[in-house]
């Protein structure tokens, strides 16, 4: 029988605007110096798991993340848009305050990982169409028993899993935000080809010696 596929699922590291509460969506901001740091402590822990393939979106803070994996491994990396965050239109730029102030119903539904509700942004449905294409194409590159890790966002990796495990369109709103660098575990059940969870917001620190 042969060995099934792994596929991990990182959240890019800190910027400014994650600390100060703005939302990003599409916007492209850089990692901020904790964010880098956070890259480089999980870099040697996820080239532990001997990925052979290395997925990444194509904004400015998953490069950032990306790139320390890559010189721990030697692994080229696929820049994919098909990773990036869900677009959120015309709320990208405010802060949570200042979103909460402007159209507090909205806002707690955002909160709540509805994106749709901000005008000018993505579908969810959209933003689940072209992550798991991205993810499932990762996947099927694979060989028996590689694992292939995909660098993405909070919200496009939260609404991802969820599809990908075949649950109701909804149920994803039941998983907690990743944190910077925090990563999810998919693993192949060699029985049936269905992925599995196998870990969820796994943090470097989960490693710490």
């Amino acid at each position: 029988m042969s060995e099934g596929r792994t596929l991990v699922l990182l959240r890019h590291g800190r910027t400014a605007w994650n600390h100060a509460l703005r939302v990003q969506g599409q916007i492209d901001v850089d990692l901020d110096d904790e964010g880098r740091a956070q890259a480089a402590r999980v870099a040697p822990v996820l080239a532990a798991l001997e990925p052979t393939l290395i997925w990444c979106s194509d904004l400015q803070r998953t490069r950032e993340t990306v790139a320390p994996l890559a010189a721990a491994t030697g692994l080229p990396v696929t820049y994919d848009r098909r990773l990036r965050e869900v677009h959120l239109g015309e709320r990208e730029g405010l802060t949570h305050a200042e979103y909460a102030v402007l159209a507090p119903e909205e806002f707690a539904q955002f909160r709540h990982g509805v994106y749709d509700v901000a005008p000018g942004a993505e579908t969810t449905a959209q933003l689940r169409e072209r992550t798991v294409a991205a993810m499932r194409d990762l996947l099927a590159a694979l060989a028996p028993g590689e694992t292939g890790v995909a660098v993405s966002h909070g919200g496009a990796i939260r609404v991802a899993v969820g599809a990908l495990l075949g649950w109701p369109d909804d149920v994803f709103h039941s998983l907690r935000g990743l944190a910077n660098t925090g990563w999810v575990v998919l693993a192949e059940d060699t029985h049936g080809g269905r992925l599995r969870l196998q870990a969820y917001n796994r943090t470097a620190a989960d490693h710490a010696p």
